[in-house]
């Protein structure tokens, strides 16, 4: 609905920027059909052909809206360039404002339930969707600002603000590409995350030393890597049901957490 409203004011009513605006809508469907078709298949358990799991697909997703944004932000440029080129800029209709103030308040609820819903379920793709909705409500002020200048006498405003949203929606797609890029390339968690998950494995009773802890991002899940010191004349059996207890604690004490392993050292 967003998308047509759009189209349609700002071809009727003249103005670039909010035409601009209801193209980037119309990436907007496309890019939200494929996120809803990654999150069900990242959500599908693991398999033999995927033994940790379909998570890496939410990263990948994210990498791809980022793209589509960045490349989105080219063309509302491009087109903004060529409009203050030809020098006949006209003047936009009144109710393009009312367009683009709806369009604010619309796409800010949207972005912060998303951004909410995100941090919920620690879902990378579900985060770029928020950015993705933040981003159209920065566009529509600029759309706003750009249409008011004009309507007010200053049509060269008009194409002007839709290169400055251009330029701000490819900054927005650039962070989301380093970020998926970040999980891609099983960039480290956080340091503190990483302590707070030590500090649970080393509480379990017998467990003499966390001597090592990785850990990265698949998805909505994080993998984690523990080298756990013990007693060297311990049974097998003690040792792994002690390994089995540190699991189901970590887990307890995070819910992102999709798996772990763990290897014994003898405390030595």
């Amino acid at each position: 609905l967003l998308m047509v409203a759009k189209l349609l004011a700002g071809r009727l009513g003249r103005s670039e920027a909010l035409f601009a605006d209801g193209v980037e809508s119309a990436c907007d469907l496309a890019i939200s059909a494929a996120a809803l078709a990654t999150l069900r298949f990242s959500r599908q358990p693991f398999d033999r052909q995927h033994p940790y799991g379909h998570g890496r697909a939410e990263s990948l997703a994210a990498f791809l809206v980022g793209l589509a944004i960045i490349a989105t932000g080219a063309a509302i440029l491009y087109s903004a360039v060529l409009a203050i080129a030809s020098g006949a800029v006209p003047r936009p209709r009144l109710f393009t404002l009312a367009v683009a103030a709806a369009t604010i308040v619309l796409k800010e609820a949207l972005a912060r339930i998303t951004f909410r819903r995100a941090r919920q379920i620690g879902s990378p793709v579900l985060s770029a969707l928020a950015q993705d909705h933040r981003k159209d409500a920065l566009t529509s002020i600029g759309t706003l600002a750009g249409c008011g200048a004009a309507v007010l006498g200053w049509p060269v405003f008009d194409p002007v603000f839709a290169g400055l949203t251009g330029l701000l929606i490819a900054h927005i797609g650039i962070e989301m590409v380093r970020n998926a890029t970040r999980d891609l390339i099983d960039a480290g968690l956080p340091e503190a995350h990483l302590q707070a998950l030590s500090s649970v494995a080393a509480a379990v009773d017998s467990v003499e030393h966390v001597h090592e802890i990785r850990g990265r991002r698949s998805g909505q899940s994080i993998i984690i890597d523990l080298k756990l010191d013990m007693d060297p004349d311990m049974t097998v059996k003690r040792s792994h049901e002690i390994a089995t207890l540190v699991k189901r604690n970590i887990f307890t004490a995070d819910a992102s957490v999709g798996d772990v392993m763990i290897h014994i050292n003898p405390h030595d």
